[in-house]
């Protein structure tokens, strides 16, 4: 009598037959819902909420006209980014069309580019296509407003780095210090890296690109870094986790601040701000030691912790930011359809969580913006749901990657099979009585990707 594995690992799939079907059904939704978002954004067809394309061609073209004198626009408050940010915003330059549609342009081939990197992952063993459907379908789900904001180009090359982080950690390092100096938050996608010579690898990498950039900028230009002052002094954004006490408040009357723009964004200011402001930092805090306990004291891991802990660490930092700008949305649909290239990720519902939130985003903005800014209670609940949900994706992604990682390692089932070689599943793993069988955790990460051979 052997030992195998009670499941077919699913490595063969990818080698033996390609899943047409699922291929041909994600292209053909990826093209149907981009082809909805050209149509919308370019006005072929009426868009929700009005003109969306003003941040495209009034503020980001005027800050790239600055940008060409070789100075930041560092007497502009709603200037918020890292002196990266340059670069996305002088990019639809080196096009031959117009700012706008160059943007689109660029904004089209990172959706195309992140949606054919997570299919290649999702054919490979033990891998799944789930993420690359979070993705096709999770994007048009915010609107054509995601076509108008840089955060497209930034999630695509965050989510190549999470992906190239198991098998090339130095690229993967690279371009999350890329996304890093561009908008800070892809470098969360190391938080998870497992200790060793990879981990160096990757952190050194990402901290000297992000230095390296930040550093030929600075002395290139003038203003790199004056965005923290602004940063310093941002007040409560509307459509923050923080702000729903505000509009509570002032739907029952009880709150005298006003909404005005501020930094760049609608914020609310006046009583109660300021303590909200340092519940939400102390929040913050709180959040990044507990991933820090957790990154300290996890005794297990497999090939999702990594992508889930980045999906976790990220999920802290948007819920517990003083801004929530929708275009948020796309940075968590990005990093969870990472999670969920991986079959044993623990993130699943989190994801499940992520999409709800997505179409109420939409709904909130751009279709019941002016509703928001007046703290209209039906614009209200809407917005109370979507942040309810994200806090709630938050907790549970906190909880299930905790409980992922607790005590030892258990051994995959087996079934007792006949002798007979023919009765072995083709792609089975036989070893002999006694011998535990312990599967590649690492997808394939110290061989070539072949399947073992049988143990004689």
């Amino acid at each position: 009598m052997e030992l195998a594995p009670a499941t077919e690992p699913g490595s063969s799939r990818g080698r033996l037959g390609r899943p047409l079907g699922a291929l041909a059904a994600l292209g053909a939704t990826w093209v149907a819902t981009r082809t909805l978002l050209v149509l919308l954004i370019t006005g072929v067809l009426k868009s929700p909420g009005g003109d969306v394309t003003a941040d495209v061609w009034m503020i980001y073209h005027a800050w790239y006209g600055v940008l060409q004198t070789g100075t930041f626009p560092f007497d502009d408050v709603t200037w918020q980014y890292p002196p990266g940010a340059a670069l996305v915003i002088l990019l639809p330059g080196l096009l031959p069309w117009s700012y706008l549609v160059s943007f689109w342009v660029i904004c089209g081939i990172a959706d195309a580019a992140a949606a054919a990197l997570l299919i290649r992952t999702g054919l490979r063993r033990g891998r799944a296509l789930t993420g690359a459907w979070m993705w096709v379908v999770g994007v048009p789900l915010l609107g054509p407003m995601i076509y108008n904001r840089f955060d497209m180009i930034v999630t695509a090359v965050a989510l190549a780095g999470l992906l190239a982080l198991i098998r090339r950690p130095a690229v993967g390092g690279l371009l999350l210090g890329l996304g890093g100096i561009v908008k800070v938050w892809p470098l969360l996608g190391l938080i998870g890296t497992p200790s060793g010579r990879r981990t160096r690898r990757s952190w050194t990498l990402a901290g000297a690109t992000a230095v390296s950039i930040g550093f030929l900028l600075a002395a290139g230009m003038n203003g790199a870094f004056d965005f923290l002052a602004f940063q310093k002094d941002r007040g409560i954004e509307v459509e923050s986790v923080g702000a729903l006490p505000l509009h509570f408040a002032r739907i029952a009357g009880g709150w005298d601040g006003r909404v005005t723009m501020n930094y760049g964004s609608p914020e609310m200011l006046g009583p109660w701000v300021g303590v909200i402001s340092k519940v939400m930092m102390a929040g913050t805090v709180l959040g990044f030691l507990w991933l820090l306990l957790w990154r300290f004291t996890s005794k297990r891991r497999n090939a999702a912790t990594m992508y889930d802990a980045a999906l976790c660490a990220l999920l802290v930092f948007v819920v517990t930011s003083r801004v929530i700008s929708p275009q948020y949305l796309v940075w968590l649909v990005g990093v969870a359809a990472v999670c969920l290239t991986v079959r044993g990720t623990s993130q699943r519902p989190v994801a499940l969580l992520i999409l709800l939130a997505c179409p109420l985003t939409l709904v909130e903005f751009p279709t019941m913006f002016t509703q928001i800014l007046a703290s209209d209670p039906g614009a209200i609940t809407v917005l109370a749901l979507r942040n309810l949900l994200l806090v709630a994706a938050t907790v549970l992604s906190c909880v299930r990657l905790w409980r992922s990682t607790r005590g030892e390692a258990p051994l995959p089932a087996t079934v007792v099979l006949d002798r007979e070689p023919a009765a072995l599943p083709a792609a089975g793993y036989p070893v002999r009585p006694g011998i535990a069988y312990e599967q590649d955790l690492l997808d394939g990460i110290d061989h070539l990707g072949t399947p073992a051979e049988p143990r004689r």
